[in-house]
């Protein structure tokens, strides 16, 4: 898996208009829960589909970023959390261990 590093407000305009053409999935992972890092390794052990873009966040380097993301796309925090964009908005999101790419990939409409 390759992920996009989020690290800006203006990347969150970035996402929010590429998803228009493209779902576009943020990954808020905490680098000191072990529950986020199992996620983080069965997401990076899973095919990818090319037709959509990941992202990851570092919430603790990055706390306000992602409460920002919690006031752009209206979820609440979870940590970890997956949240997939299309058309500007939040479609789905799940936290902990219920973040599945089978599941990411069911979501995209």
């Amino acid at each position: 898996m390759s992920w996009n590093i989020l690290t800006t407000e203006q990347e969150l305009d970035t996402i929010r208009e590429k998803s228009n053409a493209k779902p576009q999935v943020i990954f808020k992972h905490s680098t000191r829960c072990s529950i986020s890092s199992v996620i983080k390794t069965r997401l990076e052990k899973t095919d990818t589909p090319d037709n959509i873009d990941f992202y990851y966040l570092d919430l603790l380097a990055y706390r306000s970023l992602s409460n920002k993301i919690s006031q752009v796309f209206d979820v609440y925090h979870e940590s970890p959390q997956i949240l997939l964009i299309q058309n500007g908005e939040c479609t789905f999101d799940e936290s902990h261990l219920g973040i599945h790419m089978k599941d990411i990939i069911a979501a995209v409409k």
